[in-house]
């Protein structure tokens, strides 16, 4: 941790236009508002959403730091925040939330009209320094140290939400076996679930990964299921999947759409969706989603697999994540 009264500045890696690589820029500390911390980072996963923004497939602010997967400790802190240097956070991808729009009000906050998302719209965690709104960071479990706790940031919370939809699902298949996947994984094998993994043809390495990680089967995700599911997960951003999966589930069953951004979906018959069949997306997350995660871990304990590389080699890492090299989820550390 920085000692007080050194040279106060911070280094990122910045996106300034999609497609290019990422800039080391140095720059002073960010101000902390009276309800905002800045704090110094330990660890930032690579998430696939990170892969979306520096590829130019949603359009957010330029130039842009990534990262929303951030673990790291408060080294300074606003008059009203909540917490005291010093302390361990969590800064997940919803960085804000107007609390005065209709979705807030009803305690979808991450539907907010105006909601603000980290390494977005507002400087994220590729960076030795980052600021957030106290309100809207996490206390993270004792147990989990800062560079396996920050995949749980986003691709935890992400597999949770989308495990939440799709209730009380007996049998699930998952579609894309990544960093979301290989931690809802281990959930549903501990609650007692079947979990049947979807992943690229030919893709010998992810499939073993899955069974290792309890998994019932796994198999290609051009097929559809050798078992009748009662829910679907689809992780991998390839629209093609939906009618595959929706072919997968029963009848009532429910497909969910994971991750923020996906190619078309091709049409398909309304047979596949009939029969009271149920097509779902998920978008972003709450903080009652992110405080009811954390609690089940503490009786649920997973075990991210992570790939660890420096600040630097950020481009290396979204290289990695984008031909389907990385094993779990990646991580930088500064």
């Amino acid at each position: 941790m920085i000692a007080p009264g050194s040279r106060r500045t911070m280094v990122a890696m910045q996106l300034d236009r999609p497609r290019t690589p990422l800039r080391m820029v140095e720059m002073a500390w960010p101000e902390c508002g009276p309800r905002q911390v800045l704090v110094e980072v330990a660890a930032c996963g690579v998430c696939r959403t990170d892969l979306h923004v520096v590829d130019g497939d949603i359009d957010g602010t330029l130039p842009i730091v990534p990262g929303h997967e951030i673990v790291g400790h408060v080294v300074e802190r606003g008059a009203d925040a909540v917490w005291n240097r010093g302390q361990r956070v969590g800064i997940p991808w919803l960085a804000r939330s107007c609390g005065r729009c209709r979705y807030c009000r009803d305690g979808r906050e991450n539907l907010c009209d105006a909601a603000q998302f980290t390494g977005f719209t507002r400087p994220g965690g590729f960076a030795t320094h980052v600021l957030a709104e106290a309100d809207f960071c996490f206390a993270l479990p004792d147990h989990l140290d800062d560079v396996h706790a920050a995949p749980l940031l986003c691709a935890g919370l992400i597999g949770y939400r989308a495990l939440a939809m799709a209730g009380d699902a007996g049998r699930v298949g998952i579609y894309g076996f990544g960093a979301a996947a290989h931690i809802i994984c281990q959930i549903m094998v501990a609650q007692g679930r079947e979990v049947f993994a979807f992943t690229r043809p030919g893709d010998a390495e992810a499939q073993d990964f899955a069974l290792s990680l309890g998994c019932r089967w796994a198999g290609r995700s051009d097929v559809v299921s050798p078992r009748e599911l009662d829910a679907a997960l689809l992780f991998a951003p390839i629209g093609g999947l939906v009618p595959l999966a929706l072919r997968s589930v029963r009848k009532g069953g429910t497909v969910v759409c994971a991750g923020i951004h996906m190619s078309d979906i091709p049409a398909f018959p309304y047979a596949l969706l009939w029969e009271e069949r149920v097509l779902k997306s998920v978008a972003n997350l709450t903080r009652a989603d992110g405080r009811a995660f954390f609690e089940l871990l503490q009786s649920c304990p997973v075990e991210t697999e992570v790939e660890i590389f420096k600040l630097a080699e950020a481009d290396a890492a979204l290289a990695q994540l984008r031909e389907g090299r990385v094993r779990g989820a990646a991580v930088l550390c500064p």
